[in-house]
């Protein structure tokens, strides 16, 4: 009996080391001279030590029906569950070193049992992907196996933060994936995403294009906007994962954790009175205004290559978690455009999936106009933000620090569309157009006319500043709630958002609206 049991022990022990070698010796030194880590010293940076319970490290696929049918324990991905800060998390990471990580039904499986698990007990996805794409040698099986990943994309969507982490390669169908979760981090120079390859580009449209121009950290990040976050190698992007995982809560039901930097509500920075330029055509930098109310001053940017003009982000007030939305005078001068627009009504979705409640600080001038951004949709991206500050259920503040111009003005999470509470710097400037524009449309008629038009319509703009360059005419009619001392505003936003912690809003029975896609 103890040598059965013996032998018995002794085969688990040999299957469990067969599992861990995974590709071998020399496939894992190739990973590491790309600059790349292992799929299990990735897991092991990610979470908190010896908090990894690995599942189905014995899965085997099926072979496939062509090439090489090797086999091999775990089938070229690590799954189970572990803990960031003493929160559960469920996992998957992908090996290259096992016939390049790609996906086959096994695979596949193993993904889709933590993705079930996590959505029945309400913890957070994190996908560490590195493969090669589909495992041909599977056929439809492999390709099939996508779409069941998909479908649970999809499902968990809302329900449990999905963060998708590309350290490798990421193409053709296993592309959709990532795109689908709430975040996507990529590494530089070691990671890339594309539907169609440099090979298939060149043979469709004849044109020359590396990997790395074609679907790089860099460009994801500065113009597709696919990539929220890019970091120079895997350490610092796995400690970013979970920097971004300490302000989220763990689902839908919960609230994100309470962090208490030892700052002061009542804190004030005089500064702020003095930061908006006496002429409202200067730029500043929102960041600072950013900066200056956040608890320890501490704010992580989404997507902060991407559509500049806009800010989105997590900070935290008084403790408590907020997603920060703020237009950047500092670059197009804060005016909203299609980019912006997607942008921050994607991240204002998130923070009301999750019950992160939503600041904006709002210096807008009005849309980005040309034919360019109205032939590329600047009415139905607009209308996206719109419509995503509309359905907003949580908690929601604004601040207007200076322009607040026509359309851009309502879009900015203003009263008419149940913004909460609203305040206002005394440097705020309310009106349907800005000061030129509507002197130009209000006194056409004398302006041309007149014998030195410049001079009336500098007079006229004048006049227009002087009765609404300033907040208290939307006070006086209710839009604003009060307006306020800079210095003060940290203090007024903690203490209002302790009032709104209670809100609760029914709304229209129905499926779901439909969004301006």
């Amino acid at each position: 009996m103890y040598t059965h049991n013996q032998a018995t022990l002794e085969t688990l022990e040999q299957l469990r080391a067969e599992s861990i070698a995974a590709g071998g010796k020399e496939k894992k030194e190739a990973q590491h001279n790309r600059g790349k880590l292992t799929a299990r010293e990735r897991l092991h940076l990610l979470l908190d030590e010896n908090s990894f319970e690995e599942f189905d490290a014995l899965k085997i696929g099926h072979g496939g029906n062509i090439g090489d049918k090797k086999k091999y324990l775990g089938d070229g991905v690590i799954t189970g569950h572990g803990t960031i800060d003493g929160r559960e998390v469920f996992v998957f990471s992908q090996d290259f070193t096992v016939i390049g990580g790609s996906l086959g039904e096994a695979h596949a499986q193993k993904i889709c049992k933590v993705m079930d698990l996590a959505t029945k007990v309400g913890a957070p996805i994190i996908g560490l992907n590195d493969s090669g794409g589909a495992r041909i040698q599977e056929g439809v099986d492999g390709l099939g196996s996508y779409g069941e990943i998909f479908h649970r994309n999809v499902r968990a969507s809302g329900v449990v933060p999905q963060i998708s982490c590309i350290m490798g390669p990421c193409a053709g169908g296993a592309v959709y994936s990532p795109s689908i979760t709430d975040f996507v981090f990529m590494v530089e120079d070691s990671s890339y995403m594309f539907v169609t390859g440099p090979n298939v580009v060149k043979t469709v449209t004849h044109q020359d294009i590396t990997a790395e121009d074609l679907g790089g950290a860099q460009m994801h990040a500065e113009k597709s906007g696919v990539a929220h976050f890019k970091m120079p190698n895997d350490v610092l992007c796995l400690r970013k994962i979970r920097q971004l995982f300490s302000y989220l809560p763990s689902n839908n039901q919960q609230k994100a954790p309470i962090l208490d930097l030892s700052d002061s509500p009542k804190r004030t920075d005089p500064a702020l009175d003095y930061l908006i330029p006496a002429n409202s055509t200067e730029s500043y930098d929102m960041n600072v205004v950013i900066h200056s109310i956040l608890d320890g001053a501490e704010f992580m940017e989404v997507h902060a290559s991407f559509a500049r003009n806009i800010i989105c982000g997590f900070g935290r007030l008084g403790g408590q978690t907020v997603g920060l939305v703020a237009n950047q005078p500092a670059v197009l001068a804060g005016v909203l455009d299609n980019d912006a627009s997607s942008k921050a009504g994607r991240f204002v979705r998130f923070c009301d999936s999750f019950n992160i409640p939503l600041i904006s600080l709002v210096d807008v001038p009005g849309f980005m106009p040309g034919p360019d951004q109205e032939h590329g949709g600047i009415i139905r991206h607009g209308a996206k933000l719109l419509y995503a500050f509309t359905e907003a259920t949580v908690p929601r503040i604004s601040v207007i620090i200076r322009k607040a111009y026509g359309g851009a003005y309502l879009v900015m999470n203003s009263k008419h569309i149940r913004c909460d509470v609203n305040y206002a710097w005394p440097t705020a400037e309310i009106a349907v157009l800005g000061p030129k524009g509507a002197a130009e449309l209000i006194y056409r008629r004398e302006i041309a006319q007149a014998a030195d038009p410049e001079q009336v319509l500098n007079q006229k703009m004048e006049e227009y500043r002087e009765a609404f360059s300033n907040p208290f005419l939307a006070a006086q009619r209710g839009y604003i709630d009060d307006v306020i001392f800079p210095r003060d505003t940290r203090s007024h936003l903690i203490r209002t958002l302790q009032m709104l912690d209670s809100k609760r809003v029914d709304g229209p029975n129905r499926k779901h609206g439909n969004i301006p896609l």
